[in-house]
């Protein structure tokens, strides 16, 4: 996401702490992409066929793609995806139960200046190695017109795509076809209002939807294609550019990225239960975040977060004001 990088200094607000993984940490925990291309992570997927593996890219118009060792950050596979043309605004990736990924080149800033986005799919490799893949282009469209979007997810039972479009009122969640078809265009019908969305995922067994916001996100219930109830305030923590979102492969917990050179990705715990908001604090910090706040920041921390908070939302006021005055000239 570029409009905040028009605010000097908003993207290097990253001041959310926590343990670095190692090479002897366990996978799928805290980890920070070491790989010095990885400036813009716009969007995170648990990989189906390699544990503890993640799959990336940046916010850029280049066909790559990124699978990161989360025991130790560092990237082990490089895919450059060919069949597709240049893409323009790549904003989010999913693991379909195919046994494919899908790239979200769905990106839209000047809200509704694209007639169309697409989605690229590709088989995801059975060896971590770098390689070209071949992919699959298809055109989308909205029923109700352009929109600017950073979020898609593919449901890991149905495999059916959902595109979350972002504006500052609010966004609108969308469905597409049953099936992807990449001879014709592709039109998304909206079935929900969201908030203010950069990311979301769906969990390993299709039953909870959550959506990530700048400072917030939501976990929501999930029936019958649709959202069933309000959403529940996820622990999320504070994140200069708040950019990604996944679920562990076992959907125990949340992984949360941002974009930025040697950004950090943080797990939050999920109770065993599922009744309740995951639990606000990265991998090894005590207790102490509330559902609807960042994880408890340890001393000395919380006014950097009040501060934080306090300069991301005067740089997205800022964003917001010269987009209007943009669209009025």
């Amino acid at each position: 996401m570029r409009s905040l990088l028009v605010v000097p200094g908003a993207a290097a607000l990253v001041l959310f702490a926590g343990p670095v993984a190692g090479a002897a940490e366990p996978a799928d925990r805290d980890f920070v992409i070491e790989d010095p291309r990885i400036t813009e992570s716009s969007g995170l997927a648990a990989s189906r066929a390699h544990p503890g593996v993640y799959w990336t890219h940046n916010d850029q118009d280049a066909p790559l793609i990124y699978g990161i060792d989360s025991r130790t950050g560092k990237t082990v596979a490089t895919l450059t995806m060919a069949g597709v043309g240049t893409p323009r605004d790549m904003e989010a990736i999913s693991v379909g139960p195919d046994g494919a990924i899908y790239v979200g080149d769905i990106g839209d800033n000047l809200d509704g200046s694209w007639d169309h986005v697409w989605i690229y799919r590709f088989p995801e490799p059975r060896e971590l190695r770098d390689q070209t893949v071949r992919a699959t282009q298809f055109d989308v469209k909205y029923a109700d017109g352009a929109r600017n979007a950073e979020a898609l997810m593919v449901h890991p039972k149905t495999g059916r795509v959902y595109i979350a479009s972002k504006n500052e009122d609010g966004g609108g969640l969308y469905a597409g076809p049953e099936r992807l078809d990449p001879s014709r265009t592709n039109v998304f019908r909206r079935i929900g209002d969201v908030p203010w969305v950069t990311d979301g995922a769906f969990s390993p067994d299709g039953e909870r939807l959550v959506l990530r916001g700048y400072l917030t996100a939501r976990e929501y219930a999930w029936k019958d294609g649709r959202l069933a109830d309000d959403g529940t305030p996820v622990g999320a923590p504070f994140q200069g550019q708040a950019e990604s979102v996944t679920y562990t492969p076992d959907g125990s917990a949340l992984l949360f990225g941002s974009e930025g050179r040697n950004s950090r990705v943080v797990r939050v715990e999920r109770p065993s239960g599922g009744g309740a908001a995951p639990s606000a604090r990265p991998t090894g910090a005590a207790p102490g975040g509330t559902p609807e706040s960042p994880a408890a920041a340890a001393p000395g921390e919380q006014g950097n977060f009040t501060v934080g908070v306090i300069v991301l939302g005067l740089a997205t006021l800022v964003v917001v004001g010269l987009k209007r005055l943009f669209k009025k000239g």
